[in-house]
């Protein structure tokens, strides 16, 4: 009996000693984001506007934009976002009108996401540089959207996407990383 109760004993010893570790979950992890130096360089194509953009992003011609020449896309590749960029000439009155509709129409369409929708006055007179800036709060598809015109000849039109989910406690670090970029663009924007 002694004999089976010393075995026992060493038997529930040596399951206790084992490699096995307690499972405890793990938190949930999210990925680092690097960011790059913040450094600007002039934007100064064949369009009726220049300013300055992040050496981090690329442009490109807008590849839906099928016969609209300075349709352009600032690309962020390292953070999946494109800030599309739409010129129009503004050719009278009522084309204006319409296009500041639109504007307004395009931002408030994320309302049914946005817990908020600000408006911002843009306003550069010794640049003849006005506009609108939406700042849209929520899980939108798109947080940042805003428009620039002289008010006669030329009018601008941006909006800034992510390629992901839209959840804003997901992107909000690279988007506040991102809407500074996009406020020195405004700031540095001219028209030709």
């Amino acid at each position: 009996m002694r004999l089976i109760a010393v075995i026992s004993v060493l038997v529930l010893l040596l399951a206790a000693c084992s490699n096995e570790q307690d499972y405890s979950p793990k938190p949930r992890g999210f990925y680092r984001i690097y960011y790059p130096e913040k450094a600007y360089r002039q934007y100064n194509e064949d369009c009726p506007y220049s300013f300055q953009y992040p050496v981090y992003a690329n442009i490109s011609a807008d590849p839906q934009a099928k016969n609209k020449s300075c349709w352009i896309n600032m690309n962020f590749k390292q953070f999946k976002g494109v800030l599309h960029l739409s010129y129009q000439p503004i050719t009278s009155k009522k084309i204006f009108d319409e296009l500041v509709e639109d504007a307004h129409t395009f931002a408030f369409k994320h309302t049914v996401k946005a817990t908020s929708i600000d408006e911002g006055n843009i306003s550069y007179p010794d640049r003849k540089v006005y506009g609108l800036y939406y700042t849209i709060d929520g899980n939108a598809a798109s947080s940042v959207q805003f428009f620039l015109t002289d008010s006669t000849k030329h009018y601008l039109r941006g909006a800034l996407y992510f390629s992901s989910e839209p959840r804003l406690d997901s992107i909000q670090p690279v988007l506040d990383f991102v809407k500074q970029d996009v406020d020195v663009m405004i700031k540095t924007f001219r028209w030709k």
